[in-house]
């Protein structure tokens, strides 16, 4: 049975995005709709059923309601500010609406960001190669937003916190958290390194062989984590064709299941085989490129 009746609205957190509790239930939910915000300043209440709400958000336990109203008590409302304005950016280029957690973690690094930025303080990412590898349209959208954050708020946004601004970007489609890209990112970084010794040398970051490995290992990762099952009918016939790059696939599957908490299945471990088998020739033959 969907939400009816009024809802009260506590709190307007921005053009887009009403705090408001069922006065039946006392559950808070957050409403998001394009100038929903603004169209219900100053009144009390909405209809739960209201068409201008395009989602809405039920926060159903106290820590995760006291987490919303602590956040909120933080934001600098020019910051909510800038981030509707990014994240309107990425809907438009999408042509599709957002994951709504988005609206809170977005403001909410962007607020910390600009802290570290005014008080002299170093912003690092030692994934921005893989992340901009691995995700450029993203990234150009990232650009995009450090620029209307740096004329804001006064600030120049280093390449390195482009880079963080860029998972929060590709994580407002819902698929994968910006936390969850983090990781990924960190463990894809890990398992390069790891071939390169295996390899004995580094691969090279301009090469087709970098860009394929990255590209493999970006989409598998996503699949695994989100549990979405690929198929490789011909996986146990190639156990004993490949043997050394069988080793290592399972090393890097362990590697995963450590950094991730997720298993890997046996289908990944053959696909990832045989991109280990290709990868490794290639470069045998001379031809990394």
């Amino acid at each position: 049975m969907g939400l009816k009746g009024l809802l009260g609205i506590d709190r307007i957190v921005g053009n887009n995005v009403l705090l408001t509790i069922d006065p039946a239930s006392s559950i808070e939910y957050v409403l998001f709709g394009k100038g929903i915000g603004f169209a219900f300043k100053g009144l009390e209440h909405i209809d739960a059923e209201d068409p201008r709400i395009e989602k809405r958000y039920r926060l159903d336990d106290k820590d995760q309601v006291r987490q919303y109203h602590t956040l909120l008590e933080e934001l600098d409302p020019a910051v909510i500010q800038i981030s509707e304005q990014i994240i309107d950016d990425v809907q438009k280029r999408r042509g599709s609406p957002v994951d709504p957690k988005v609206y809170f973690a977005l403001p909410s690094h962007i607020q910390f960001a600009v802290y570290r930025l005014r008080n002299g303080m170093d912003i690092t990412n030692p994934f921005l190669y893989e992340t901009k590898m691995c995700y450029p349209k993203d990234y150009d959208v990232a650009t995009r937003a450090a620029e209307m954050i740096s004329n804001r708020f006064d600030v120049v946004i280093p390449e390195d916190e482009i880079g963080f601004l860029t998972f929060h970007i590709h994580s407002a489609s819902g698929a994968v958290s910006a936390g969850q890209l983090v990781r990924l990112t960190e463990v894809m970084h890990a398992i390069v390194e790891r071939i390169e010794s295996w390899r004995g040398h580094p691969i090279s970051r301009d090469s087709g062989d970098y860009v394929r490995l990255i590209t493999h290992l970006r989409y598998a990762l996503e699949r695994i984590v989100q549990h979405k099952v690929v198929d490789n009918p011909f996986v146990k016939e190639q156990w004993d064709q490949f043997p050394d790059e069988l080793k290592l696939a399972r090393q890097v599957a362990q590697m995963i299941h450590d950094g991730l908490g997720v298993e890997v299945p046996q289908d990944e471990i053959g696909y990832l085989m045989m991109h280990l088998y290709r990868l490794n020739r290639t470069i045998d033959m001379g031809v990394q490129s």
